[in-house]
């Protein structure tokens, strides 16, 4: 199912959530620039490697951009492709907005931040000497998906079913689609864990977004 819209209102105009949704594009648009082996360079000096992280290896000096601890933050706004980039923005405009709208600007900020945190520590962590760089707004995206199923499970959410030779709409409520999409990622992080995806760092961030929604109330009360 891919969504498309929600019919949960906002207050707010979502500057900050979508600030990072274009800096993200643009970040995709300056790798695109690059040759392949500066790109592959970029990727190992700006993703989060989980060994550099923890201090288990060190990066040749070409690739030594930043402290290894901001990589947690940088790594956020790096995309592998197309379709990575693409499915990260749509979760991102369908769903940021309305957590944005119960946080306020500023506190958005520090929650999207977190969760990117919490998930790049969920996908290091198991993984302490992987030197597989990880890149990708997913995991801080999780986290708004699960503030989202706290805060609004009863919203409806527009969404897309591609049948052979058939394009399907359906609304369905928040709580349903994104209970379906994380257990979608603990099945994958169990049949598939060498795919390729840091579907810890999915569930991670979920975890991260559910937790968060229900400590911090926020500037708005749950509708």
């Amino acid at each position: 199912m891919i969504p498309l819209r929600d019919d949960n209102p906002t207050e707010l105009v979502p500057y900050v959530s979508r600030a990072v949704l274009v800096l993200c594009v643009l970040t995709f648009g300056w790798q695109l620039t690059l040759d392949p082996r500066a790109a592959a360079i970029a990727i190992h000096a700006l993703g989060m490697i989980p060994a550099v992280l923890f201090g288990r290896a060190e990066l040749p000096p070409e690739a030594a951009w930043i402290a290894p601890s901001l990589t947690v933050v940088t790594s956020m706004f790096l995309h592998g492709g197309l379709w990575h980039l693409a499915g990260n923005m749509l979760y991102l405009w369908v769903f940021a907005n309305n957590i944005e709208d119960h946080y306020g600007h500023a506190g958005f900020v520090v929650f999207y931040l977190v969760s990117g945190v919490a998930a790049a520590l969920a996908q290091a962590v198991p993984t302490p000497d992987s030197a597989v760089p990880m890149i990708g707004a997913s995991g801080a995206v999780s986290g708004v998906l699960g503030a989202y199923a706290v805060l609004y499970p009863r919203s409806r959410i527009l969404v897309l079913i591609p049948l052979p030779f058939l394009l399907q709409l359906l609304r369905v409520p928040a709580a349903v689609l994104l209970a379906l999409w994380f257990g979608l990622q603990l099945l994958m992080s169990v049949g598939a864990p060498d795919a390729g995806v840091a579907f810890r760092a999915h569930i991670g961030g979920f975890i991260a977004g559910v937790l968060l929604a229900f400590v911090w109330r926020g500037r708005r009360r749950r509708r």
